[in-house]
């Protein structure tokens, strides 16, 4: 129980207690000393209200169990983005002992008091930063959730930029987003620790039974487009049964979204395409896009396929049409085209060489074909090689 005349002593010596602990802080803190005046200011709010609350605990200690709303509770919000928890146990701590040595000097009985509201005052600051990162962790979670959703929707623009920023997104590198089923068990702290070991940072995203990565690279590589590819196949365990799709590599994550799309794309068709591994690139799927509606996959295969073939020698389209055609048979595609069957080997080496692909692979032939048929009608259309 407080005493009558201790109460009414440490109401007397209140003022001038607080002045001299704004003096002890700016002696002995030097982060105290380099503040600003506005935060200096506020600090020296929470050491007065750390005094005034010690006086109002000794005389009920049971009315407020948690102190700290006494003492931090009138401090601005950014005060606590300010300084640190550290740094606020040091404050505690300067408060304390300019307590203990103004009251105990003359009243050793109340030192028991002092200890005990200085573990309390502890106690509670820790409280108010664990309250305070908790509601960090899910304003990160929420904005996290946000930018993945504007990335999916298509959204390209620096706001993105500024978005994963004031989320720590540490990439500066290359970009790419990997898309498959959600898992029944998702464990987003083990994505990032295996994406950072390998030089990566990562969104995440959860879009009901489809989970959204965007991996970003620490760093510009050279070979950007392999090194995710790597990450990818890391995470894949990190997925549920089904499809696994990576968009295309882009330059910053402001590009995002044209990886997305891509990845989409190809995930809304992938189960047409048989034996396809885990992570499948979204350009592996440009058939299967193409014939889909997916504009960008049919100008991609126009553009690379096509349009190269086109414009190269003048038997080499032909070749690959016959060849295509007859089943690729190379004796059928022979008598067809009046030459030797070495000839139209020849022909289709010069194909390989142009396209960057084995004409001769089945699944490279089933490109081909499409890509031929739309570039056919894309001439059609626009009065082009008749």
């Amino acid at each position: 129980m407080a005493k009558p005349k201790h109460l009414a002593w440490l109401h007397s010596i209140a003022g001038e207690l607080a002045t001299a602990t704004l003096i002890r802080l700016d002696e002995t803190l030097p982060w105290y000393r380099q503040m600003p005046p506005a935060r200096r200011a506020a600090v020296g709010g929470v050491a007065q209200a750390g005094i005034t609350s010690f006086i109002n605990w000794y005389e009920n200690p049971q009315a407020q169990p948690w102190v700290a709303a006494d003492v931090f509770g009138n401090a601005p919000r950014e005060l606590l983005r300010s300084i640190s928890l550290q740094e606020t146990l040091q404050l505690i701590q300067v408060v304390v002992e300019m307590v203990e040595e103004a009251v105990v000097r003359d009243h050793p009985d109340l030192q028991a008091a002092i200890l005990r509201y200085s573990r309390d005052m502890a106690f509670s600051a820790a409280d108010v930063y664990a309250k305070a990162a908790e509601a960090r962790g899910l304003w990160d979670a929420r904005l996290e959730a946000l930018v993945v959703d504007s990335i999916i929707s298509g959204e390209r623009s620096q706001e993105i930029s500024s978005r994963v920023a004031a989320l720590g997104w540490q990439a500066d590198g290359q970009v790419a987003v990997l898309l498959g089923a959600t898992p029944v068990s998702e464990d987003s702290d083990a994505v990032r620790k295996i994406s950072r070991k390998l030089g990566a940072d990562v969104l995440i995203g959860i879009q009901g039974r489809r989970q959204v990565i965007v991996i970003g690279l620490n760093r510009e590589k050279p070979q950007a487009s392999d090194k995710i590819h790597e990450i990818a196949m890391q995470l894949e365990s990190y997925f549920a049964t089904g499809p696994l799709v990576l968009g295309p590599t882009v330059l910053s994550v402001s590009d995002a979204s044209r990886s997305a799309n891509a990845a989409l794309s190809a995930y809304a068709v992938a189960a047409s395409a048989s034996t396809m591994p885990r992570p499948t690139k979204a350009d592996l799927l440009l058939p299967e896009r193409a014939l889909a509606g997916d504009p960008v996959a049919k100008q991609t295969l126009i553009d690379s396929f096509y349009i190269p073939l086109a414009d190269s020698q003048t038997d080499l389209m032909p070749t690959v049409k016959a060849y295509l055609e007859s089943g690729r048979s190379l004796e059928a595609t022979s008598k067809e085209l009046f030459v030797h069957a070495n000839t139209v080997r020849y022909r289709l080496k010069k194909i390989e060489d142009i396209i960057g692909q084995d004409p001769t692979d089945p699944r490279t032939g089933f490109l081909l074909q499409i890509a031929i048929f739309l570039g056919t009608i894309n001439d059609s259309e626009s009065g082009m090689r008749r």
